[in-house]
């Protein structure tokens, strides 16, 4: 019998999108249908989450949360997993975590901060109706200064940022058909979705971008030749690209999580910290903490490999994040 899934989301969603390359990866059987308000209630209701993707499985289950479906789905499609064993393991999950809710604030200002894109992408959102692509183009703004992309300080490292990570893929791409070696993971997921959902999607990253080749020829077709064949480099040396994202975690990802961290426990609403030698507010969120302790959760059940997982941490500056 068919094990049909259904994604329910937007293709101008990173997150669907991010599930989209995975369930592409899995060779699974899906539909891909937009959350439209017919429908909206039902899913919210079930899945608890107003927010999307939310995929709705063979058993009848209404799942949000993609890293977690991600890894509920590892153990259904063997042989095609997104997440290695081990601590190869925790470093995917890692650089991960680094585009799920660092570089996704990225994606957020282009959309919005860009009046060709912002009216592109709202009208697009709103399947036409003029009210709501309105209402949606006041929200983006609002949703740029919660993440940190008001000033324009922010923005021009936001972009200079994404730039090296472009070029970065760049250089990857051209030694290996994957980010993390010759077979897909959880990081070419997040990096396909940003790229089909956002910047080669709206028009004025598009333009950002549009001199990576190789770049672009992954997104709009070579990724998703995958044979199921390949293996990821070895832990801990990896490859250039992860390598390159390590490096850029420490000033930026860890300052973030961290301070957001602390205002959880303080219960404040925003919180400050230097960003690009600019103090920077931010909007405290939940997941971000969610999401961290995820990490750490992968961490502490690879018991045999805890003493290696923490040295290498260290060895990054990321212990304070994760170890």
């Amino acid at each position: 019998m068919t094990q049909h899934y259904t994604l329910y989301g937007s293709e101008f969603s990173l997150f669907t999108m991010k599930l989209d390359a995975a369930l592409r990866f899995y060779g699974a059987d899906y539909t891909l249908q937009r959350k439209t308000p017919d429908i909206a209630r039902d899913i919210e209701s079930r899945s608890g989450t107003h927010q999307v993707p939310v995929l709705l499985t063979p058993e009848n289950w209404m799942l949000g949360d993609t890293t977690p479906i991600l890894q509920m789905l590892d153990g259904r499609f063997p042989g095609r997993e997104m997440f290695p064993k081990g601590a190869l393991g925790v470093l995917t999950q890692i650089v991960e975590d680094y585009f799920d809710e660092w570089v996704a604030r990225t994606m957020v200002h282009y959309r919005w901060h860009y009046e060709e894109s912002a009216v592109f992408a709202s009208q697009g959102m709103s399947g036409g109706n003029v009210d709501a692509a309105a209402h949606i183009r006041n929200w983006g703004p609002r949703a740029c200064r919660a993440t940190g992309t008001e000033s324009k300080h922010q923005q021009e490292q936001a972009e200079a940022e994404y730039q090296r990570i472009m070029q970065a893929v760049e250089t990857q791409l051209q030694s290996t058909p994957y980010l993390l070696g010759s077979r897909p993971s959880a990081v070419d997921c997040i990096v396909l979705g940003g790229l089909r959902a956002h910047t080669n999607m709206d028009p004025d990253p598009k333009r950002a971008i549009a001199q990576y080749d190789s770049v672009i020829q992954w997104a709009e077709k070579t990724a998703d030749q995958w044979d199921g064949q390949g293996e990821w480099a070895a832990f801990p040396e990896s490859t250039p690209f992860v390598n390159f994202v390590l490096g850029e975690m420490c000033n930026t990802y860890a300052p973030f999580v961290l301070g957001n961290a602390d205002a959880l426990n303080a219960k404040a609403k925003a919180f400050h910290t230097e960003i690009y030698a600019e103090d920077v507010s931010y909007l405290s969120r939940a997941y971000p903490e969610t999401a961290r302790q995820m990490i750490r959760d992968r961490i502490n059940g690879e018991s045999e490999q805890q003493d290696v997982i923490n040295s290498w941490l260290r060895a990054q500056n990321l212990d304070v994040c994760f170890a």
